[in-house]
């Protein structure tokens, strides 16, 4: 415990867990953040839109398999499937950030 005693933001506890940003740990870690609140974000919208997997895939071309791994945090997404998944499925815009 005495590692976390100058521990002074929630940075510099990802800092010293998943190491600075742009090694290998802290872009895992990144990624693995990212994932999770995509996947989130899908089920939240697709449950306030009363739609079953299936039917958000049948909506925007996808599979129901698919729509489940991206909300399980599994596999990779394309970013044209993913606009198309919240923007035609789930008539919902989405904005991009780059820090």
């Amino acid at each position: 415990m005495d590692k976390y005693n100058n521990i002074q933001s929630f940075d510099e506890l990802i800092n010293l867990e998943h190491g600075i940003i742009g090694t290998e740990s802290r872009n895992k870690y990144e990624e693995s953040s990212q994932m999770f609140i995509i996947s989130e974000m899908l089920k939240e919208a697709r449950k306030d839109a009363n739609l079953t997997q299936e039917q958000l895939a049948e909506k925007t071309g996808t599979k129901k398999s698919y729509i489940s791994k991206i909300e399980n945090g599994k596999g990779n997404i394309q970013l044209s499937t993913l606009i198309r998944i919240f923007e035609v499925g789930l008539n919902k815009r989405i904005g991009l950030t780059f820090l």
